[in-house]
């Protein structure tokens, strides 16, 4: 059964899809795949049991669905055109089916492992996406070619441990690194009480308590971050940072962070 966060989530997502009929029907079958949520769901046993990880399930899946869907929404109203769109090989709906199929598979593999798990979330996905596709786009074959194999550069570009070079999985990949609240932490935290490597990780998304993401003043996406706490500059730097730097979206976003109650400080 799904928790009532992932409801909400599957609810703010179709609200902010409502004038792309495609990408409605693409995500009403995802949330009814109830394989895809049985993998999700283990996906994030694996993550926290297991290996002491933060939230990497059906939560943080949709978070990073989410969180791509309004930057390219941002980028749309700011007239800047994805890849897709600029290569005359897609529309926008197709780029925003590849990045919402992405961000809701993007973790798979932590069924198997940490390690390259970018690289088995692609392998998992692929019937996944292959049924999705044909049951949206069942005659339209150019489509479902271009669709999943931006939507598998998305996956395995996450970590920032390959090149990427599309706009959309450079907006995936931000999207990712922008869902670093405490919430993520917060059942680890509770669970995995014996300090082990890596740990900086929990305690640094512990402290951040909001990320908002707007239209920027100087690009079309501002993302601002608010911590209860210095610690939570790790993640910033180390995580966010590092993926926004990769990315072949960084020239388009803008990037705050500071502790409640102090100034923030301008990254990009």
């Amino acid at each position: 059964m799904k928790s009532i966060k992932e409801v909400s989530l599957e609810s703010k997502i179709l609200k902010r899809l409502e004038d792309l009929p495609d990408c409605t029907k693409l995500v009403n079958y995802l949330f009814a795949d109830e394989e895809l949520q049985e993998m999700q769901d283990y996906a994030n046993n694996v993550s926290i049991k297991r290996l002491g990880y933060n939230d990497h399930g059906p939560v943080h899946m949709r978070q990073v669905a989410g969180n791509a869907i309004k930057m390219l929404n941002l980028l749309k109203d700011a007239n800047i055109k994805t890849s897709l769109e600029t290569e005359e090989v897609g529309t926008f709906e197709d780029s925003m089916c590849a990045v919402i199929l992405a961000g809701l598979m993007h973790d798979l593999g932590m069924m198997i492992g940490r390690q390259g798990h970018e690289d088995m979330s692609a392998l998992l996905a692929q019937p996944i996406i292959e049924r999705t596709l044909q049951h949206v786009f069942p005659d339209d074959l150019h489509k479902r070619v271009v669709i999943k194999s931006l939507a598998t550069e998305a996956i395995v570009g996450h970590m920032s441990s390959k090149k990427i070079h599309s706009i959309e999985a450079g907006i995936l990949l931000i999207a990712d690194g922008c869902d670093m609240t405490k919430g993520r932490a917060r059942i680890p935290m509770a669970i995995n009480t014996r300090p082990r490597v890596g740990d900086i990780h929990k305690y640094s998304a512990n402290a951040i308590n909001r990320i908002g993401i707007h239209h920027g003043h100087n690009k079309p996406i501002r993302i601002d971050i608010q911590m209860s706490g210095d610690v939570g500059f790790f993640q910033i730097e180390e995580v966010l940072l590092t993926k926004i730097e990769s990315s072949p979206a960084k020239e388009f976003v803008e990037l705050y962070a500071g502790v409640e109650g102090q100034e923030s400080k301008r990254y990009l």
